[in-house]
């Protein structure tokens, strides 16, 4: 069931197989054309980018709020179920209420900087490619930050309290502890969070779909909404080779994540 569709995926970027055309054994011109193609080029840089700043800024995020509600709160049991919520919401439903939120016109967060008097007019954050990435940015996190503390939270509430007991007792200081304690027990858990947050980041489509339609200019076209367009406009060989790249993208970071993190010596 997932090794067919793959195939099938590779076979098809082989071919010239477009709607209105007979389809033709090309091998390799799609690879050549998608090379050649700068707007291929600027949507890898834009997943690249995206995936750089949401996975980091998810991790460090997520760590935070799984070191506080690892700890005896009160109500830690309700602040658990509150940071699933955002998580559990559907993609394109969590884009729809981003898109609201920073309409032109009657969007919320331009009534509340107005009303604080941080700026003058309302702000097209979706107009420009900057704000259109800040935007796209702040929504993957706002829903996908509860997913990295979640698994890192698992990580945490694994660590026996005897070792920090026992930390504490051989002269260990609250850094000292979570780098050389904390840091070190919960390394799969964090290899396994970035890993799920990057292959999932680098196959960006229904936030971007929902929000921002990959413009303006083409500023937050990630490569499975690109491909997408292709498939939609029937040039199934020339969308299926850019879905071999994100393929190989992601294998390949994956592969380099799991190398780097030593995932088979730390779970053992």
């Amino acid at each position: 069931m997932i090794l067919l569709p793959v195939i099938g995926t590779l076979i098809t970027s082989f071919y010239r197989d477009v709607a209105f055309m007979p389809r033709a054994l090309t091998f390799p011109d799609n690879y050549v054309r998608l090379f050649a193609d700068s707007r291929f080029w600027q949507s890898v840089r834009f997943t690249l980018l995206f995936t750089l700043l949401s996975v980091s800024i998810e991790l460090i995020l997520g760590l935070l709020f799984a070191l506080l509600l690892n700890e005896a709160l009160p109500g830690r049991g309700l602040l658990r179920i509150m940071l699933l919520l955002p998580w559990a919401i559907p993609n394109a439903v969590s884009a729809r209420v981003w898109e609201l939120i920073y309409n032109y016109q009657f969007g919320i967060l331009n009534y509340l900087l107005m009303t604080l008097g941080l700026v003058s007019h309302p702000v097209n954050w979706l107009g420009t490619q900057s704000g259109a990435m800040l935007a796209v940015l702040a929504a993957d996190i706002w829903k996908m930050t509860p997913f990295v503390a979640i698994i890192l939270l698992a990580g945490l509430s694994a660590i026996p309290r005897e070792i920090y007991s026992q930390a504490m007792i051989d002269g260990a200081g609250m850094r000292q502890r979570f780098f050389h304690v904390t840091l070190k027990l919960i390394k799969p858990a964090l290899v396994v969070a970035v890993l799920f947050r990057t292959v999932d980041s680098i196959r960006v489509f229904d936030l971007l779909y929902v929000l921002t339609g990959g413009g303006p200019g083409g500023g937050t076209t990630s490569l499975s909404l690109y491909a997408y367009k292709y498939y939609v406009s029937g040039d199934l060989g020339y969308g299926s080779a850019m879905s071999v790249v994100v393929f190989l993208i992601a294998f390949g970071l994956s592969l380099v994540y799991i190398r780097l993190g030593r995932f088979r010596e730390a779970v053992q």
